[in-house]
Parts: C-alpha cells; structure tokens; sequence
C-alpha cells in the first residue's frame, strides 16, 4: 500500500505495536514519532504524509495543538486522533480543527484498519474532485504502471492520473470508449498500480461467451460435475483470486447472465458446476464497453443494479481522433516494434502528416493495423505515401477548421462517424464483414452501429 503515514505517541510500546500490526496489513512507508514537537517540526520542514495518527494526551505539545500545526503546513493530511480519554468534547474539538475522526484506546485493529481505509478513501476522493476542479495534471506516482500508454495529451493524463488515484482502492471501475482506444491497456495498468499488482490479471471477452458455457467459463466445475468432466476446472472467478477481473464488452452481455454476474459482485462468492458448496473470491472487477450503457438502461437491455455495481468509479477514454497530437509519437512506439523496419527515419514526413490527418474509426488498433501492412509493402525502405491505404491519402492534412453540414451547423461527434461508417459501408456493397475488416472494429460492433442507424 503507497499511502504514508505517520504516529505520533509519547507512549514507545505503543508506536511499535501500531507499526507492526500497520505492516502486516500491508502499509510498508509508517514512520513513528514519541515527540509530538519533532514531528511539527517535519511538518513545519514541508515532510507531507497521507495519514496522520495523533495521541490526543502528550506532554510538551498536545495532539490537539500538533493538529492545528499539521492542518495548516499540510491540508491534505487527514488526520486520525486517538486517545486513552473517552472525551466526547475533545472528539468535537479535534473535529471542528480539520480531523478525520476520533478513537478511544484501546484500538482494535480491525477498526483502526476501517478507519484508516476511509480516511484513505477520502483523501482519494478529493484528490480526484481537485483534479477535476483545477484541469491540473500532477505527475503520476507509479509511472511505470502506466509506461505502454503513450501520451502527451492533457486530457489522456488526467485519465491517468485519475485511474492511478482508484487504483489504490478496491472500487470497481468502469471503462467507457470506442473500439481500439486502448481500454485494456488501461485496464492492465490499473492493475499493476494496485495492490493486486502480484495478482492475476484475467481479461475475459464477453463477446466470446455462450448462454450454454457462461456457467462453467465463470464458475468452474468439480470432477463429475457432467459427462467428460474427468477433473476439477478453475473457472474466470477462481482464476482472478487476489486479482483483477477484466471485462471487455461488458454491453453485450445477455440479460439472464448479467444477474448470474450480479450475484457474484455482490456476494463475493460461488459454487462450481457440480456442488453446491460455496467458495469465497477475492478480486477487483474492472469493466469495459464501448456501448452507451445509459442508452442500453433505457432500453431494458442493461441490469440498473449490475450498472451501478460495475460503475464505483468511470474512466472514459477519448478516440484517436481527438488527440491528435499523439499520433506521431503512436506512430515511433508502433513502428520500433515491427520488424524489418527501417530504423534511421521509418516514416516520411509527408506520411506521418496523411497519417495524422486521417480519422482513424478502428483508433490505435486500425492505426496499428496500418503501420504493419504499410511495413510489409515498404520493405525495409521508409514508410511513404504510397504504401499507405487508399482512405489514408485520400484525407487531406488537417486545417483546423471544425467540420460542417451543407446548412452551417457543426457536425456532432456521432454523425461524423456513422456518415464515415456509412459511406465505407456502401462502398462495399453492405457487405458487413468486409466494412468491419476495414473499419478495424469488430463485426458485432458494427452489426450494433448499423442497427442504431436503423439498417439491418
């Protein structure tokens, strides 16, 4: 666990059972302090910690004056006060100051754990409301997490930064994009911020599923359990003990499965096929799709309650096409990786201008997808215009101007894309495999797109 903290106690036995017990949970950065005037004196110095745990009844310098030093060197250190002293006036006090809030010793460690926890889960959640409040992008904490995503984008960083901040906590997150936009990349590096970064990580395509094997995908079966079940097998659940659960396409999921899902993010339990005794499961469920889910709640095609379950904190990453800026450093990460290539200068420039002009539907996966193919026709020279698709360099470089309807008015995000969706469609011949492969998206994806637009 990141966080930092710091006790304060004039009483050593004290401080050390205290560190203990806050290593073994998992807390590896405590510091411990029997002067309450030294640790003012950190603060003072600008030492910062998450959480502070202060003895109300010291000498020198009560917790009560420490508080007040803390709160005005380090606003953002919420504070625990515990005390021997079951004082409901000081309680009130120590809270009209700017603590968290209030124990009387002695302190089981369950609760000075619960305490801590939503102590941490505050910090966090005004962290976030400060994020969004300022635009500000503070630098991430665990940047190695998150090194495979390539950005430079602010708004791409904020993702970030707000995914780093719900990774430390337990809350089931809920990623929200098109296709191609890189939800499992993210997924992936929420995991490794967290602390189930020694876990497993189980992304599971929902998409992939059947009604008939749902049950034994997730939940496993015990030898027996039907005919040709000739050993026990760890389902998608087991599987994620002590890690995360990654669901892709979470929207296309059928409404019968979504309660079986339901039941399990609720319970944190399950019984394999086969036996009805229940075993417990300990992971973090992270889910993406890139469906509109309000849109399916209103329909009826999507559980409220699995929704909101899902849904404890929503990330939502912006398609390519409006990031712009980040297509040619995509572009240098994407080619070193191809083999083959040629290293001194793999692109032309005017290549990388089409390139960054272009539209991208598919989003970093068609792009991807471009780069190989143009990689296979370039044959170890540099990627030039002509090894480009036809779509690519029929796209002029971008103008900065915003696109518009033949009466003046401004082309809404949805109509850009379903007119591109469209046109690429009738090019073919409604022929939805061969638009799907071009438009580098998945066939139920289009098949869906098509549906909204009112074509079977």
């Amino acid at each position: 666990m990141g966080h930092r903290i710091i006790v304060i106690d004039d009483d050593q036995d004290y401080l050390e059972s205290i560190a203990r017990g806050l290593f073994n949970a998992g807390y590896t950065d405590v510091r411990t302090e029997s002067d309450p005037k030294k640790a003012a004196i950190s603060f003072e110095q600008g030492q910062t910690y998450d959480i502070a745990l202060i003895d109300l009844i010291m000498p020198d310098m009560d917790g009560m004056e420490l508080l007040e030093t803390i709160k005005q060197h380090s606003p953002t250190t919420e504070c625990v006060m515990v005390t021997a002293v079951n004082d409901a006036i000081s309680a009130v006090g120590c809270l009209k100051k700017g603590a968290y809030d209030f124990l009387v010793k002695p302190v089981s460690r369950d609760d000075l754990l619960l305490k801590i926890g939503h102590a941490e889960e505050k910090k966090r959640l005004l962290e976030i409301l400060d994020l969004r409040r300022t635009g500000e992008i503070p630098e991430l904490t665990n940047s190695k997490a998150f090194e495979r995503i390539i950005t430079r984008s602010p708004g791409i960083l904020a993702v970030l930064k707000e995914a780093e901040l719900h990774a430390v906590s337990n809350v089931s997150i809920l990623i929200t994009g098109e296709s191609g936009t890189g939800k499992e990349l993210l997924a992936r590096a929420i995991h490794l911020a967290s602390d189930r970064a020694n876990g497993p990580f189980i992304p599971v395509n929902m998409a992939s599923l059947s009604n008939g094997l749902f049950d034994d995908d997730f939940f496993g079966h015990v030898r027996g359990a039907f005919t040709g079940a000739e050993k026990d097998h760890m389902g998608y659940l087991e599987r994620a003990n002590h890690g995360t659960l990654f669901l892709d396409e979470i929207g296309i999921l059928p409404m019968d499965l979504q309660g079986k899902l339901l039941r399990v993010l609720q319970e944190g339990e399950f019984a394999k096929l086969g036996t009805s005794r229940m075993q417990k499961v300990d992971m973090r469920c992270v889910a993406a799709t890139n469906e509109n889910l309000d849109a399916l709640l209103k329909r009826g095609r999507f559980r409220k309650d699995l929704y909101y379950r899902l849904k404890g904190a929503q990330l939502h990453l912006p398609p390519l096409r409006e990031r712009r800026d980040d297509i040619p450093h995509l572009i240098d990460s994407l080619v070193a990786d191809l083999p083959g290539i040629f290293r001194e200068k793999p692109v032309e420039d005017k290549a990388v201008s089409m390139l960054s002009a272009y539209d991208y539907p598919g989003n970093i996966r068609e792009l991807q997808s471009i780069l190989h193919a143009a990689a296979n026709l370039a044959e170890g020279r540099p990627i030039a215009p002509d090894h480009l698709p036809g779509a690519v360099r029929a796209r002029k470089p971008a103008s900065g101007s915003t696109p518009q309807l033949q009466n003046g008015t401004t082309v809404s995000l949805f109509e850009n894309e379903k007119e591109h969706i469209l046109n690429v469609y009738r090019q073919t011949a409604e022929n939805k495999s061969r638009t799907a492969r071009l438009l580098g998206i998945g066939l139920n994806t289009l098949r869906r797109k098509l549906e909204s637009y009112g074509i079977e």
